[in-house]
């Protein structure tokens, strides 16, 4: 599983019929991800259903 699986802006897109990430990477940015291994994206937001839960508790 790479980091982008677990992101909450990766998200399955019918009209293409797989999953795609929903930030508009500007070009250096894509040319980055694209060619290195260990990008650390910047908009990576970790998608955890219960982090709310574990805040009230």
């Amino acid at each position: 599983m790479t980091m982008c699986e677990e992101c909450r802006n990766y998200v399955y897109d019918e009209d293409f019929d797989c999953y795609i990430c929903e930030v508009n990477l500007d070009e250096d940015e894509m040319m980055r991800f694209l060619t290195t291994s260990n990008y650390n994206c910047p908009y990576y937001q970790r998608d955890d259903e219960y982090e709310i839960v574990r805040k009230q508790n």
